[in-house]
Formats: structure tokens, C-alpha cells, sequence
């Protein structure tokens, strides 16, 4: 009880309770908005934070994460086009049901299934969080080191079809970090005698880039589409409620597989959108009609993407391993204050990081609210011209990166990362790999030099229960991976044998 009355007391405050509702109503109206995203929104803003304290500025970038999803939603199930990447599933049962005309209640689906998601998560993660404060202590340099190397590796594998170029992209950007004066023997690495590649690539630079201004550039180079949007009725809280009580059991697996994957690093929303749906369809009376407008669909989604920001919270506060690139841009919050994440702050602060799951819980009860009452002018939202939203992105991009140092070479190199990232979104390689190999790569190296002082031999390194736990999971996840590739290359060698025995017929 006690423990609770700290955390409230942390968060019982007029600023963080402001930056709480700025980051969520502006979550929704950002995920509303399709081609912005919370990936470009939590990058613009994250300058901003570094003059915050770190509970309200972490608060203010939650929001965003957490609500961005339930924003996403709208024009997902409305003009058939996900605001966020994460509720693409969401499209293939939420637009069916508006061309039947039944736009309000997969609205409402998707609304109470969000809600339902974030909450069990974050109950959940209470309920734990007293078990993950005993067992943080025990990672040590070498545990650490190795659920970095597992994190990278789950990163890389989790990019199907191509695994080989999101290797490469985290391979760039471990290579990124290193970059300038190292910290041990204060050596110059790969400065090439240029004062201004001294201090390195900033992490804060390379997020705008490659997310902000690439967006940017993405928006001035289509088209301003003409949207119709449909009558939608006012969505009552009440009936959303009761509408999900009868998929209760679909929304609780979904949430589970949430809570599940954000918890391993690399992993997250995706998998466990596909794992719910899955399972949904796999489970469901009426599997044929999935993809065709099953609320069924709609709930299994929804439910797991919005249970994992909380869940993604773990890997980030106990051990310092972002599990994306969105917990990724928090932890420089962390950085820039000099709180760093890990086992000190799981087990010596907890009331600190309770009082950042109060946040989410009052994100979400903030999100609801405003959905049910701003639904019908959220929309209009989707109707803004994407050169006018690609404009305004910029604009604030540059002016957030020339904020960082007041340095026009910080403003050279973002953009050379934003036309990096405008080539690497054309041809549809993914982004995250780069982002997440500049900070696991400088825990890596970090832990790595700690660890080697007390290694004599190969077998020091995993001779701990968690560390060889740890590299039973990465020769496990290499050895999956290497059956993956091995299935796909005779599968195909047979499409290839089938296709011509039946040209020579």
C-alpha cells in the first residue's frame, strides 16, 4: 500500500497530469491520421522532452505510443487504410463491416477491445511486477549482454523475407554507434579526422531522419486522395462494453499473446496481432467468414496490439533493451536525465516505474472518453492533404533536430538519413533494425567490456542459470531460423521442379 501511495504521489501533479492528456488525445488524433504514424510523432516530439523531467516526459511520449493504436483504428475500419502500421489487421473484418453498413459497431469493437487489451496488461504487469523486481537483480553484464544479442537476433528474424537485409540495417547501425571517441580509452573510431564525427551520430538525429523527415518525403510524393467518409452514430461506452462480452474469450487469448510477445524484445505488436488472429479464425464457428467482416477479427486484433506497449515496458525499465523502436526513442529520454534503466531501477525505484503504469492506466480511460465523445471530428482528421501533413512534419523535424545543439551539421546529417530512410520505405525494407542495433549495440559493447574482466574461458561466460537460459534461447531462435530458411529453399526447389515437369507436359 505504501508503494502505491509513492506512486501516486509521483504522478499526483499538475504537468505530469497535462503532459498525460496532451499525449493521449494527441495519440488518437495522429493515429487518426493515416500516413503519420506514432513512430514520426514520438520522433518530432522526443526534442522536446529532454527539458522535462523524465516521469513527464515519459508520460507525454506513452500517450502517444499507447493511443496512437486506438486512433489507428478509425480510418483502418472506415476507408479500409490502417492509420498505423499495427492495425492493418484490423482492415481485412473492420471495412467489410462499414460497407454492410455496420461502421458504428466495429467502431465499437475496436474501441472496447483496445481498452480491454491495455487494461488486462497492465493488471497483469502489477501483478508481476513484484516477481520481475526479485528477479532483475540477478542479471548481471553477461545476462544483459546476451538478452541484447537475443533482442537483435529476434529483431532480425521477425522480418520474414528479409531477414537478410534487416541483418545488414542492424549491422549499419551497430556499426553507427561506434563512431567517434569510445568511453574506455578515449581512442577516435572511424572519424576519419573530422572534428565533427567526434562526438558520433546521435541517436536523436538518426530517429528524425529516418522516420520524420523520410515520412515527409513520402507525403510530398503522393497524392492528396479524395475520402468519402461514411455516417457513423455517436459509440456509446455502455454498448461497447457489452458488444465485447461476447467475444470475452477471443479478447482475453488476444490480450495474453499482448502481454506474451511485448515482453521479449524484437517481437511485439505484429506477432501477436497474427498469433491472436490465428487463433481466433483457428477457433471461431464461422471461419469463413473471416476477412469478410467477423467481429471475431476485429477483436482479436485490436486486443493484441493495444496489450502490448505496457508489456514492452518490461524489457525496456528492468534490463535497458528497448523492444522496438518507439521504447527505443524513450530510453534516450532516460539517457539525457541520467536515469538509467536496468535492474537498479526495477528493484530500487518501483515505485517509479508503477507510477509509469498508473500513467497507462489513466491513458487509457483518458482515450476512451475522448472517442466517445470526438469520434465524429476525429474523422475530419483523415481528410487533411498529405503534402499539407508532409510539410508541417518537416518543418517540425528540422526544427527539432537545429533544438538538439543548435548545429546546421546535425541538420545535414538527419537528412541525409531521411533521404536514407525515403529509399529504404521505396523499397519497402524495414527502418527499425537500424535504430535498434545504435542502442542495443552500445549496451552490447558496454556490457561486453564489463563482462570480460571476469571471463577466463568460454564456459565463464554462461556458467550462470539466466545467462545460459539466454543462450539456450539464441542457439534455439538460430537454429529455428535456419530450418525456416531450409523449408523455403525446397519448398520452392519443388515449386520449381512442379512448374517445369509441367511445361515439358
Amino acid at each position: 500500500m505504501e508503494l502505491l501511495s509513492s506512486s501516486i504521489e509521483i504522478i499526483a501533479r499538475w504537468d505530469v497530469l497535462l503532459a498525460l492528456l496532451i499525449g493521449a488525445i494527441g495519440g488518437v488524433i495522429v493515429g487518426g491520421m493515416p500516413g503519420v504514424g506514432a513512430a514520426v510523432a514520438i520522433a518530432i516530439v522526443l526534442p522536446a522532452t529532454f527539458s522535462l523531467e523524465p516521469i513527464v516526459g515519459l508520460t507525454l511520449l506513452l500517450g502517444i505510443y499507447g493511443s496512437s493504436m486506438f486512433g489507428g483504428a478509425i480510418p483502418a475500419i472506415l476507408v479500409n487504410t490502417p492509420g498505423t502500421p499495427v492495425n492493418a489487421l484490423t482492415t481485412y473484418d473492420g471495412y467489410p463491416m462499414t460497407k454492410r453498413g455496420e461502421a458504428r459497431r466495429a467502431l465499437s469493437l475496436a474501441y472496447s477491445a483496445s481498452f480491454f487489451g491495455a487494461l488486462f496488461s497492465i493488471f497483469a504487469l502489477m501483478l508481476l511486477a513484484p516477481v520481475l523486481a526479485k528477479i532483475a537483480p540477478m542479471f548481471g553484464a553477461r545476462e544483459i549482454f546476451l538478452a541484447a544479442l537475443l533482442g537483435i537476433l529476434l529483431v532480425i528474424v521477425t522480418h520474414r523475407g528479409q531477414v537478410l537485409a534487416a541483418a545488414m540495417l542492424a549491422c549499419v547501425g551497430i556499426f553507427l554507434q561506434t563512431i567517434g571517441i569510445e568511453s574506455a580509452a578515449y581512442t577516435q573510431r572511424y572519424t576519419f579526422g573530422m572534428g565533427w564525427l567526434q562526438s558520433g551520430v546521435d541517436l536523436i538525429v538518426v530517429v528524425l531522419g529516418l522516420f520524420a523527415i523520410s515520412q515527409a518525403l513520402i507525403l510530398f510524393m503522393d497524392k492528396d486522395s479524395k475520402i468519402k467518409l461514411p455516417e457513423v452514430e455517436k459509440v456509446g461506452f455502455i454498448a461497447q462494453m457489452k458488444d465485447l462480452w461476447v467475444y470475452r474469450r477471443i479478447a482475453t487469448v488476444g490480450s495474453s499473446f499482448g502481454v506474451f510477445c511485448g515482453m521479449i524484445p524484437g517481437v511485439g505488436e505484429f506477432m501477436s496481432q497474427f498469433m491472436s488472429y490465428s487463433y481466433a479464425q483457428r477457433t471461431s464457428k464461422t471461419p469463413e467468414l473471416f476477412g469478410k467482416g467477423n467481429p471475431e477479427g476485429i477483436v482479436a486484433s485490436e486486443a493484441a496490439n493495444n496489450s502490448v506497449p505496457a508489456a514492452a515496458m518490461i524489457p525496456l525499465l528492468a534490463l535497458g533493451i528497448p523492444g522496438e523502436e518507439l521504447t527505443a526513442m524513450m530510453l534516450a529520454v532516460f539517457y539525457v536525465h541520467n536515469v538509467i534503466p536496468g535492474p537498479q531501477l526495477f528493484s530500487g525505484q518501483m515505485d517509479f516505474v508503477l507510477a509509469l503504469y498508473l500513467c497507462l492506466l489513466l491513458l487509457n480511460i483518458i482515450v476512451v472518453v475522448f472517442l466517445f465523445f470526438a469520434t465524429g471530428k476525429l474523422m475530419k482528421a483523415m481528410t487533411i492533404p498529405n503534402r499539407f501533413l508532409g510539410m508541417m512534419v518537416l518543418t517540425f523535424s528540422l526544427i527539432g533536430v537545429y533544438s538538439l545543439r543548435n548545429s546546421l551539421t546535425d541538420v545535414a546529417i538527419a537528412s541525409g538519413f531521411g533521404v536514407f530512410g525515403f529509399m529504404l520505405k521505396r523499397l519497402d525494407y524495414p527502418t527499425s533494425p537500424i535504430i535498434l542495433g545504435i542502442v542495443l549495440g552500445k549496451l552490447m559493447e558496454d556490457k561486453l567490456r564489463t563482462a570480460m574482466a571476469r571471463v577466463r574461458d568460454p564456459w565463464d561466460f554462461i556458467d550462470r542459470p539466466i545467462a545460459f537460459i539466454l543462450f539456450l534461447m539464441i542457439v534455439v531462435a538460430l537454429v529455428v531460423q535456419a530450418r525456416t530458411v531450409w523449408r523455403d529453399r525446397k519448398a520452392a526447389k519443388a515449386d520449381t521442379q512442379n512448374s517445369r515437369e509441367a511445361q515439358d507436359a
